[in-house]
């Protein structure tokens, strides 16, 4: 895997960062989606540069020109709930992109700290031959990413995968480095040191669902 971790540069990229994780800039659930969209439209700008290009000729009032687009069939796939912003991020760049909605939640037994990824619901074109674009906010133990990514599986092989984060653990870009195909690319704004004993990452920013839409029951 190759690891784009864009944080470590320095670019407005990180005042971004600084705002989703201020827990009083976060209240604001408003600026905190657009935060995560705008990370999102970095990322994907990032990202474009390695997609397949192709020349295109355009016609001016004045004349022609060349200019070398994108070729690559994209599938955007996004993790519900948390991952929307960051899908719309990507959708602003990627506007011809397919799309692609999976629910994949943490299921805790009996009260525990434990817990199963359980996918329900997945709605996506075909992948066979396509460009897949994963987005998940929060990359935190890295298996929501591994299952979400066996429930595509049936919808054909992708040529190529590209993993979307704003903030990831050690632990869990270590582990999707493990799961996912040598070739596939993570483009991530920060990466943190620890998870805490109920897999959060520390020091993150929370519940990026939660701080998006609201608290759930």
């Amino acid at each position: 895997m190759t690891i784009h971790n864009l944080g470590v540069n320095n670019s407005i990229l990180n005042q971004f960062i600084l705002e989703l994780r201020d827990v009083a800039i976060q209240k604001d659930a408003m600026r905190f989606r657009k935060n995560i969209e705008r990370i999102g439209e970095v990322l994907g700008y990032e990202l474009s540069k390695t997609l397949n290009h192709e020349d295109k000729i355009v016609k001016t009032p004045l004349g022609t020109k060349k200019v070398s687009v994108p070729e690559s069939e994209l599938v955007l796939c996004s993790i519900l709930r948390a991952g929307l912003p960051l899908h719309q991020g990507l959708l602003n760049y990627f506007d011809k992109a397919e799309n692609a909605f999976i629910s994949a939640y943490r299921e805790h037994k009996s009260g525990s700290d434990n817990f199963e990824i359980v996918v329900k619901y997945l709605a996506s074109p075909s992948l066979q031959d396509k460009t897949l674009i994963l987005a998940d906010p929060m990359l935190a133990t890295g298996k929501t990413l591994e299952n979400t990514f066996k429930a595509m599986k049936t919808h054909g092989k992708p040529k190529q995968i590209h993993i979307v984060s704003v903030i990831g653990s050690e632990a869990g870009v270590d582990y999707v480095k493990k799961v996912f195909p040598e070739h596939t690319h993570l483009w991530i704004a920060a990466i943190d040191k620890e998870l805490n004993a109920k897999s959060y990452i520390v020091p993150g920013l929370g519940d990026a669902g939660d701080l998006s839409f609201g608290v759930k029951l």
